[in-house]
């Protein structure tokens, strides 16, 4: 696997541009697809407490071989954990799971709105990078409201925030405001959960370079800037979603995958969604 590309937080932190992602690995498949990961070359994995296989991944990394240095690892509270002391407790427990000593990356999983303890929340994730539990802390599926109270409550840019993104859903003005304050974009569900492997123009660019459907998305997110973690069960698609460097879209091609955008949210609204 060709050296991946890091991108520079806006706390120092350095964040592999390309991981791998566990959402909707089952527990029972999640160690088998980590460690298939690592071996050919991922240094990035990203879970969640709610995905349930945290402890699966936890065992992955340490019969690996990969020094943890070399590993950059993402976890995230989840709703029914918000507020500050109940936050604390989630990290521990999570931290526990991964059976790890420090974190990298630690994200407020949904600003759930309704509950109102998004701000409190955040805060708890900065006492716990003061404290130097964990390398650096961000937000995911924060709108841009959400962005800005935190940012003006605690004073504190999240260095992060992962979003829904991919060519249907390009959250341009999101992304605008992230690179005005310095919050990296990362993308889950980068190829629409395979809704755009069969798209025409996504085939068109494809064939044009000799690639997959998903090699073409996954290189319009790296060449966009984004961080990107794809998922996958398969071998074969884990390798082949991490080949993604031999090759470069033309400025047209980029152009006509990010006109693909429809507003095609296939998760929940950010500003409706309070469960868990």
């Amino acid at each position: 696997m060709t050296q991946v590309p890091h991108i520079t937080l806006n706390d120092g932190v350095e964040i592999p541009q390309l991981g791998f992602g566990v959402f909707l690995v089952p527990p029972g498949e999640t160690k088998a697809s980590v460690a298939e990961a690592l071996r050919v070359g991922y240094r990035h994995v990203d879970t969640a407490r709610i995905y349930d296989n945290e402890r699966e991944v936890g065992e992955a990394i340490a019969e690996s071989g990969v020094p943890r240095e070399e590993l950059f690892v993402t976890t995230k509270v989840w709703n029914a954990d918000q507020g500050r002391d109940a936050t604390l407790a989630a990290f521990d427990a999570s931290l526990d799971r991964l059976g790890l000593d420090t974190l990298d990356l630690y994200l407020v999983h949904w600003p759930t709105p309704a509950r109102d303890r998004y701000v409190d929340t955040f805060q708890a994730l900065v006492e716990l990078r003061d404290s130097g539990r964990v390398r650096s802390v961000g937000v995911s599926n924060f709108q841009v409201p959400h962005l800005q109270r935190v940012i003006d409550e605690t004073g504190v840019v999240p260095s992060v925030n992962q979003v829904e993104l991919h060519p249907n859903l390009t959250q341009e003005p999101l992304r605008a405001f992230h690179a005005e304050h310095g919050i990296a974009t990362e993308a889950w569900s980068p190829l629409a959960r395979g809704g755009l492997l069969e798209d025409p123009v996504v085939g068109k660019i494809a064939a044009a370079h000799g690639r997959t459907a998903a090699q073409v998305i996954l290189r319009w997110h790296l060449q966009l800037g984004n961080v990107v973690i794809p998922k996958s069960v398969t071998p074969s698609r884990i390798a082949e979603n991490a080949d993604v460097f031999g090759f470069a879209l033309s400025d047209d091609d980029v152009a006509a995958l990010s006109a693909l955008d429809s507003d095609g949210r296939i998760g929940p609204h950010p500003d409706e969604f309070n469960g868990g």
